[in-house]
């Protein structure tokens, strides 16, 4: 038996029904083999991979559809063309919908848990940043020959030398990494550590919020660190001001995204029922496969024995 141009050729005095099975199962073992390819590739690809620290397999992906659209050439029967182009659509479109539901529920958990916590932090850290600015210009940095008016362990000091040189003394007497109060400046609580990661010690200044300085073994360039570091509360109220109002922004487009629907609900909808068309006519629903016309042949019983005809 031989195919040519959609037909089946039957030679000699082969039994038209076998040629008919043989061509169909043919086919079938065919677009099986291509099938069993189609569900390794499909997971081999998603699990294969570099990615770190999850990996994960989805139902479908794009190296596994091209296996798909191989499989489709391995029959010639038009409606299970049809049928197998609309899997990989629907498949492809359904993929699309799974991801745009995921970023869709990662939306819905910021808009109810994430920018409100962050828009609340960030509010309430403009107004401490805000009093912590005033606090400093109030308490401007000494010039010239004006006292620094530092205080130590409790000890006064005027000069920036003898103020640095205590500061370091206070940190030669830790004997824990822990915090302990070192003293006031400007307005601001300083508190003395020891950064156990960076391995120096830091003056952090406390006024609503707060600020840290590494040191150094300057003693004059400490005072010059901690002033530097006081400035920087009113570049801190800037920063933190360009973050509310970006996450303010974010916060309303997230809210307006998560009111779209999938973009291509409509033709999901259509492939679908269309697909369930080809189910239905294709008799696929079925667990196994009839084969049309497969009545016994003429002196064969069912149950495979022949029965022996007479000639008359």
């Amino acid at each position: 038996m031989e195919q040519r141009s959609g037909r089946i050729v039957r030679q000699g005095n082969e039994n038209p029904k076998v040629d008919i099975y043989r061509y169909v199962t043919e086919q079938t073992f065919d677009a099986y083999l291509y099938q069993l390819v189609e569900g390794k590739q499909k997971f081999a690809s998603q699990i294969m991979t570099s990615k770190s620290p999850v990996r994960s397999a989805e139902d479908i992906d794009e190296t596994a559809l091209s296996y798909a659209e191989i499989k489709m050439l391995a029959t010639g029967n038009p409606y299970i063309k049809e049928k197998m182009d609309l899997d990989i659509q629907v498949q492809k479109l359904k993929m699309l919908k799974s991801n745009f539901l995921s970023e869709k529920y990662g939306l819905e958990d910021k808009v109810i848990k994430f920018y409100p916590q962050q828009i609340a932090y960030l509010k309430s850290r403009v107004e401490g940043l805000t009093k912590d600015v005033e606090t400093a210009k109030l308490h401007p940095k000494p010039i010239d020959e004006q006292p620094l008016g530092m205080m130590v362990s409790g000890v006064s000091y005027s000069e920036k030398a003898e103020a640095g040189q205590a500061i370091i003394n206070a940190c030669k007497s830790m004997n824990s990494p822990n915090a302990i109060p070192l003293g006031e400046y400007r307005g601001f609580q300083m508190e003395l550590y020891f950064d156990t990661v960076q391995r120096n010690y830091v003056v952090k200044l406390k006024g609503e919020t707060s600020r840290d300085v590494p040191l150094g073994d300057d003693s004059h360039g400490n005072i010059v660190r901690i002033d530097n570091g006081i400035e920087r509360f009113e570049e801190a109220l800037a920063d933190t001001k360009n973050s509310l109002e970006n996450t303010e922004k974010q916060f309303e487009t997230a809210k307006q995204e998560i009111e779209k629907p999938f973009a291509k609900e409509e033709e999901l909808r259509a492939k679908t029922a269309r697909l369930d068309e080809l189910n239905i006519l294709l008799n696929m629903d079925k667990k196994e496969n009839e084969i049309v016309g497969g009545e016994p042949d003429e002196g064969e019983a069912v149950g495979g024995r022949k029965e022996k005809s007479y000639e008359r």
